[in-house]
């Protein structure tokens, strides 16, 4: 299955917001979003995931559901991501079938062998680095940790790094190993850069495959 580079993780103060983000986002050439609704009820969250599914489909941008893969099912979404507290990914294969993509949050090489043996579709490894949009912080990875844990692994399956980056953090991390990146407040504040980010993203292909010949 082939997994987006760039993740664009929505943010807002309210549903609406995050439907606007999501507009935006999708406008500027986002291949991926994820609906990461938190602290709302399940209606809000079915209704605006039917909303966001309107908006990305028109653009043709895959749309992933944070932690509801029953709701994800239900708006015909893409995937759904599955933070350590959630459903079991098996569990969630199950019931959406073969073809829906699902990913898993992770912070250690225990948690990622644990996601790996249940066929993820990739892994969101993190945090990079301190962010405000999530509470309860898993202990910050940096560098170092990306590299630890891909020369770890050497796994087929795609890890996106997430957690507070920026511009500056991408070439560095796709230089740890990982296959792509996820962003939330970077592109929140800036929706012209998608196509900046993305650009850097391939760059880094086109690198990896001179490196095969």
């Amino acid at each position: 299955m082939n997994i987006a580079k760039l993740h664009y993780i929505s943010q807002g103060e309210t549903p609406e917001a995050h439907l606007e983000n999501i507009q935006k986002a999708c406008t500027f050439g986002a291949e991926l979003v994820q609906l990461r609704l938190k602290n709302i009820n399940e209606d809000t969250i079915l209704k605006t995931a039917e909303k966001a599914r309107d908006i990305t489909s028109h653009y043709q941008t895959r749309l992933i559901i944070n932690d509801h893969y029953k709701i994800a099912k239900a708006v015909n979404a893409d995937g759904v991501h599955l933070g350590k507290n959630d459903a079991c990914p098996t569990l969630a294969r199950e019931y959406l079938g073969k073809w829906f993509i699902i990913g898993g949050t992770a912070n250690t090489i225990e948690d990622c062998e644990n996601l790996i043996s249940k066929n993820v579709d990739y892994i969101g490894l993190g945090p990079y680095k301190f962010t405000t949009t999530k509470t309860n912080l898993s202990p910050v990875l940096g560098l170092k940790g990306y590299r630890v844990i891909h020369d770890a692994l050497e796994t087929k399956t795609p890890i996106i790094a997430i957690g507070g980056i920026v511009e500056s953090d991408i070439t560095p991390l796709l230089q740890t190993g990982v296959y792509g990146i996820a962003m939330s407040g970077a592109i929140t504040q800036d929706f012209n850069k998608i196509s900046t980010f993305n650009k850097i993203l391939k760059a880094s292909v086109i690198q990896e495959q001179r490196h095969t010949f």
